[in-house]
């Protein structure tokens, strides 16, 4: 599947600007949720990392590349603003894989119940984001 480029100078419309009212409202405050769980996404998967049985040379240096894997991953695929326009569908792989690491490292560090709470409001907000910038 080819990956095309964005043009620089066209940023992407924000997905409330199509709506008015009380619906602009709950995408916006959807879109916040969105921001916030992807920086929990990668706070949990660096936490993750430094609680590695390891010396803590390694740990730091897993922990600087699980992230970083996951912002260049994110910011080339799955970013608002993305450098590589993808389908639908694959970008929606791409923010369930991400997910799923964050969801996995909670697991991981003993929060298994969080972890379940995390990938379920992953996963809603992820589909009313999906359902929202489908919309016409």
């Amino acid at each position: 599947m080819p990956q095309t480029e964005k043009p620089s100078n066209t940023p992407p419309e924000p997905e409330w600007a199509r709506y008015t009212g009380p619906v602009r409202t709950l995408v916006i405050i959807n879109a916040l949720l969105a921001f916030a769980v992807e920086m929990a996404m990668f706070a949990f998967v660096g936490w993750w990392a430094l609680a590695l049985d390891l010396p803590w040379w390694a740990r730091v240096l897993v922990a600087v590349a699980a992230v970083g894997g996951l912002i260049a991953m994110w910011g080339a695929f799955a970013a608002p603003r993305a450098r590589f326009i993808l389908p639908t569908p694959a970008v929606v792989a791409v923010k369930v894989f991400a997910f799923a690491c964050g969801a996995l490292a909670l697991w991981g560090l003993g929060f298994p119940l969080a972890a379940v709470a995390f990938a379920v409001l992953t996963a809603a907000n992820l589909t009313v984001t999906t359902y929202v910038r489908l919309r016409p």
